[in-house]
């Protein structure tokens, strides 16, 4: 795909996201000719096409309809610093501006996936935008900690570089979870991060001993729940519940019989193709699943009425998973209708402890597990994204209701009430 191309597609995930606005941030790439391509300055990030993305040139010529981005020359002075890193995305997501006008870095240690998507994170001291200091400033901090792709600009927002745009734009997605994610936990209670110890244990605890199939059949009811995943994926990425770097979901197709999405693939990216089949216990041949596809078999198998599963991380419900403060759905009723009461597992027991969570699913369609995932299980796929939306939903009354006053949830004789018109639990 031609830079401009990825450029435009890149920067509306951003805006409709909520993570720019309409005049502010800027991605660029460079490419292999040692021309870089640019949003234009002014123009609205909303309504942006590839023939919008300006070219400078190697020799400084600039080609395009509009002037490159006011920010071009710390971009330019970051890929001198960084020659092997082709892309840089920067802007004022809400969490991390945050962080920035407190003169914080999030600690990454919050979700176990974020320190190595995201690294070691910097923090460069203010200059006025657009200015060669801002650049000079920005570029100091990579200089002077070459591990770091992420720098927290203080009261300005980040900028973020990758090997290509889907790299960058990865660490800055995730970089954001996290600062919401924290931002969320302080408001429910403190936050609890993990050590770098539990972190790599808890990288190497995946269940690898599945067997690997040749010969796979796709016939048509298994092509249409591989789109029918991938549809879903995607919808759960535009609407900020699931991201680049985690998020899975799976579909029981016959028996024991399940596909699921893979694993090292980026989310918004996932095409039918890319999913996995499991078949007999074995895992088709050729592509690594989720790392969690040994809990996903054990659910199935422990539970015939489940045909679906999602496990990803929200904001509001990870500021949950992060505290081990109460999931209380007993907001309104449809919040307790659809997930029940939501108990929450320790860290790591998706590894070590998959026979309780499965038992446990047999009871509720819902749990949480700590400092990782809410795990969500239903009949069909859509209905078991209704109960996630329905989740985060809760979640985000709950967190914006803390600074106000006291939970009032439904009393138990109401909940009983419930139970029984709604055939809860049959």
């Amino acid at each position: 795909m031609h830079p401009a191309e990825q450029i435009a597609i890149i920067i509306g995930r951003i805006y409709r996201s909520g993570m720019t606005t309409t005049s502010g941030g800027n991605l660029s790439i460079m490419d292999d000719n040692g021309d870089m391509w640019i949003t234009p300055a002014g123009i609205d990030k909303g309504s942006l096409t590839p023939s919008d993305i300006m070219c400078v040139k190697a020799d400084g010529t600039i080609v395009g309809p509009h002037r490159p981005s006011s920010e071009y020359p710390f971009h330019r002075a970051l890929y001198n610093m960084r020659p092997n890193l082709r892309s840089v995305i920067h802007a004022h997501p809400p969490g991390l501006v945050t962080f920035s006008i407190i003169h914080k870095v999030p600690n990454t240690s919050i979700i176990p996936q974020a320190l190595g998507v995201c690294g070691p994170v910097g923090f460069a001291p203010y200059a006025l935008p657009g200015s060669e200091l801002l650049g000079e400033k920005i570029a100091g901090e990579f200089r002077e900690h070459p591990d770091i792709k992420a720098v927290i600009m203080e009261n300005h927002g980040v900028v973020l570089m990758g090997e290509d745009i889907a790299d960058a734009y990865q660490r800055f997605e995730t970089l954001e979870l996290c600062a919401r994610t924290i931002l969320n936990s302080q408001t429910l209670g403190k936050p609890k991060y993990l050590s770098e110890a539990q972190i790599q244990n808890h990288m190497r605890a995946v269940h690898s001993n599945f067997q690997h199939f040749m010969n796979v059949d796709y016939p048509s009811d298994e092509r249409a729940i591989r789109t029918d995943i991938c549809n879903i994926v995607r919808r759960a990425c535009t609407q900020g519940l699931m991201c680049s770097s985690y998020g899975t979901a799976s579909v029981r197709w016959k028996g024991n019989d399940f596909l699921i999405t893979p694993a090292n693939v980026q989310r918004w990216d996932i095409e039918p193709n890319d999913i996995v089949q499991v078949k007999d216990g074995m895992i088709e041949a050729g592509k690594t699943a989720s790392r969690s596809v040994a809990l996903h078999y054990e659910i199935y198998k422990r539970n015939p009425k489940i045909n679906s599963i999602i496990f990803t991380q929200t904001p509001a419900l990870m500021g949950y998973c992060c505290t081990g403060e109460k999931f209380d759905v007993r907001t309104i009723p449809e919040s307790w209708i659809f997930l029940q009461d939501v108990p929450m597992f320790p860290f790591g027991s998706q590894h070590t402890n998959m026979n309780a969570i499965a038992e446990e699913l047999s009871k509720r369609p819902c749990v949480m597990l700590e400092n990782d995932s809410i795990l969500v299980t239903g009949d069909k796929l859509i209905n078991t994204f209704d109960r996630l939306e329905v989740a985060d939903f809760s979640a985000r009354s709950l967190i914006m209701a803390a600074p106000v006053g006291k939970l009032n949830p439904i009393t138990d004789d109401e909940i009983e009430e419930l139970r029984v018109a709604f055939h809860v639990g049959e």
